[in-house]
């Protein structure tokens, strides 16, 4: 009856619409995030081998762009998107990830590197993530779970294809011209889908209408927020981490281009998986459960790294690393959107990702730092991810029900 009458004279969102908006989504993060994130390090041993860099400073161009990025634009960024909507930020990541891989395919300096790098940070705060999160959670209530793990197919599609398509690409025209197409191919496909958006059903939608907004200077008081922040710095890190050399460690032990290239792949098909089983388990159960879950699966699946080679020992971790990193990502604004609700959501990732982004790019320097060039060994870089992501798990443990958080219970239903 409440329902009801509250949402008197409101129109639910066509389900056509519903379906554009996940459509658009899910190309944005497999451009933006799947190709940009997961496809660069494919390129970090030609880097190497061309400009004679370590492997500290071929991870550390993620690190400097967000450290110099993050801070600057995260929370301006979460309240642009409060303010004006997710349409117009975007199209600017798009334009900015696609000008930018563009330009480390043109590159022939440090400086060059750091400044695309930049740029690829810059894109990723303004198209990434963030506007797709709030784009979902404007549009969805009830299954907002399903939604965002339709979407968050498109990180999975995007880094299953992109090891394929930049080992073929490198084969036929070398690494310069491969890296070049990959940026045109992050505008063309993120650009044109976010044209035509609506950034929302109404000028409020139903939840924001139901729902009493959190202040913000509430949030920063509440030790929720300081425990999903840290919680999700831990995890994120880890998977970075092993994101960021997973390709390297693969090329010590004398994997092949293309053979590093498929088990990047399988990483990433395995993610789709993880993201549509994660997403279901967070609309029938605790989100904080899931939560707990995937930090787990995450943490445990590192030591397969470290363990004596047997067949299909990395088959293995890719499938279990897959699943854990399918559901990282996506859980995080499920588990702020119960805890803070929708309408402050924009601001609340906006400086949980700054924390997550600093994380996922600093944590891999250190594991190239801990690296042993002498016995080609990654055991004391991993051994610290290991400790990060479990550590991560029991942060998260402490979350408390907050009074704003609905578990499941998210409102008035949206097909």
């Amino acid at each position: 009856m409440g329902n009801n009458t509250q949402t008197a004279g409101l129109h639910l969102p066509r389900r056509s619409s519903q379906t554009y908006v996940i459509a658009t989504a899910f190309f944005s993060l497999l451009a933006i995030v799947g190709f940009a994130l997961y496809g660069l390090p494919f390129f970090y041993d030609f880097f190497m081998k061309e400009f004679g860099w370590s492997r500290t400073v071929v991870t550390s161009g993620n690190a400097a762009g967000k450290i110099l990025v993050a801070p600057l634009f995260g929370f301006i960024a979460g309240w642009l998107i409060d303010r004006y909507g997710p349409r117009r930020m975007l199209m600017a990541g798009a334009l900015m990830t696609g000008s930018a891989l563009i330009g480390l395919s043109l590159m022939n300096s440090l400086g060059m590197f750091y400044m695309f790098y930049v740029f690829i940070a810059l894109g990723y705060v303004f198209g990434g993530p963030l506007p797709c999160q709030v784009l979902i959670s404007r549009w969805f209530t009830k299954n907002r779970g399903k939604a965002m793990g339709i979407a968050y197919l498109g990180i999975g599609t995007g880094g299953a294809l992109v090891p394929l398509i930049a080992a073929g690409l490198e084969k036929n025209v070398g690494w310069h011209l491969a890296l070049m197409s990959l940026g045109f191919l992050v505008i063309v496909i993120a650009l044109p889908l976010s044209l035509f958006l609506k950034d929302s059903p109404l000028k409020q939608n139903v939840e924001e209408k139901t729902e009493s907004a959190v202040p913000i200077k509430n949030i920063l008081r509440n030790r929720n927020f300081y425990l999903l922040a840290l919680g999700s710095m831990c995890s994120i890190g880890a998977v970075g981490g092993i994101n960021q050399h997973l390709k390297l460690y693969l090329r010590d032990l004398s994997f092949t281009q293309a053979q590093a290239a498929q088990i990047m792949s399988l990483v990433l098909f395995m993610s789709l998986g993880g993201r549509v089983l994660m997403g279901m388990l967070a609309d029938l159960i605790r989100r904080k459960y899931v939560m707990i879950l995937i930090y787990l699966i995450v943490g445990s699946s590192i030591p397969l790294l470290l363990m004596p080679d047997f067949p299909g020992r990395i088959y293995v971790f890719a499938v279990i690393f897959g699943i854990g990193l399918g559901g990282d990502y996506m859980i995080i604004p499920l588990m702020a959107g119960d805890l803070f609700g929708v309408r402050t959501l924009g601001r609340v990732m906006g400086i949980i990702l700054v924390a997550d982004g600093l994380a996922e790019s600093l944590t891999p320097m250190l594991v190239g730092a801990l690296y042993n060039d002498v016995t080609k060994s990654y055991s004391l870089g991993f051994t610290v991810l290991i400790c990060i992501a479990l550590s991560g798990a029991l942060i998260v443990s402490f979350l408390q029900k907050d009074k704003t958080d609905n578990g499941n219970k998210t409102g008035i239903e949206l097909s």
